[in-house]
């Protein structure tokens, strides 16, 4: 004869189902593990979602004290805003519950798609969080909550800071904005959605550095990134292909609405003043264009990065300090 199990009884809801194994279901209706009361606050201390992967690996996000509830998802209007095509634009929610030593934060799915996991256990209602959890967002995103003191949030967001920006102008680097084109590539294909590169080079730059020294140059530099990060929109991708040049991202507009796009950044360039020392330095881009639906089904990276680049040069042999969206 089989010995009587020595297990506990499972769990079950209040409406007499049973829970997954190691889970508990609070007078509130929040289920939770056994151990999920958060170690007592420090000041300073607060909660942390850190992204484990996709292409923006390595984000921060802190739940903010002033908030009581924050929405993850793709959309612009979410606390959390995270960029996979596979993500709800409202997926889930955290709600912060009870204050001090009582305080915890639960999760609930908001209908999403392709689901919400806490440590690869679907969501059934709302479920509390305990730090090194990890919330699984649909197929491809995990993002692990934390507890963590000033020290270490900042250290994870300079962390962050260094492998996607450019160190010199803030923009994106390369690396960054070569994995987010391939990931909008791949949605665009499948959703018949419009994606442009819109690719910048300085003009007459070497005569810059030459005449006020390469902290002048790099003094252009910066500014010329600030000025174009203001100009474009949030959703937009700006990084720092290389030396003078940059390449923006831009999703969900035709080719001719891109070059007045393009024209408004050369314009606001040109209309810049950068002090250095005792000089005013003035300065010009040209500009090349291509969009995604110029191109067969298929059309990599490369292809659409070498015509904005004929096209860029085109501007240049034209007289530069223009944009150039036809031809080749």
């Amino acid at each position: 004869m089989k010995p009587p199990s020595s297990e506990p009884n499972p769990a079950r809801r209040s409406d007499g189902s049973l829970l997954p194994t190691g889970f508990a279901e609070m007078d509130t209706g929040i289920i939770s593990r056994p151990v999920f009361a958060l170690p007592e606050l420090r000041e300073g201390d607060q909660a942390q979602l850190l992204l484990l992967t996709g292409t923006n690996a390595g984000q921060v996000f802190s739940l903010d004290d002033a908030l009581t509830e924050f929405v993850i998802g793709r959309g612009q209007n979410a606390q959390v805003c995270i960029e996979d095509v596979e993500a709800s634009r409202a997926h889930c929610k955290i709600r912060v519950v009870g204050d001090g030593k009582a305080k915890r934060y639960v999760i609930e799915d908001l209908q999403s798609k392709n689901g919400t996991f806490v440590n690869a256990e679907p969501i059934e209602g709302r479920v509390a969080l305990s730090p090194g959890d990890r919330v699984h967002i649909g197929p491809n995103l995990v993002l692990r909550f934390s507890i963590v003191d000033a020290a270490e949030d900042m250290l994870a967001r300079q962390l962050y800071e260094t492998s996607t920006r450019d160190a010199l102008t803030s923009s994106y680097n390369r690396r960054y904005f070569l994995e987010r084109l391939e990931a909008e590539l791949a949605f665009a294909e499948r959703h018949k959605t419009r994606v442009s590169i819109v690719l910048l080079d300085l003009d007459h730059f070497k005569q810059k550095n030459d005449t006020h020294g390469h902290q002048g140059g790099d003094a252009v530099l910066r500014a010329v990134s600030s000025c174009v990060q203001i100009l474009i929109r949030t959703e937009d991708v700006f990084a720092r292909y290389g030396g003078e040049e940059f390449i923006l991202l831009v999703r969900g507009i035709e080719h001719e609405n891109v070059h007045l796009a393009a024209e408004r950044i050369r314009r606001g360039v040109e209309r810049l003043t950068i002090r250095f020392g005792d000089a005013d330095i003035k300065t010009t881009v040209s500009i090349g264009i291509s969009s995604l639906d110029e191109f067969p089904i298929g059309a990599s990276i490369d292809a659409l990065v070498a015509l904005a680049d004929r096209r860029l040069y085109a501007a240049k042999s034209a007289g530069r300090n223009r944009v150039c969206s036809v031809g080749f």
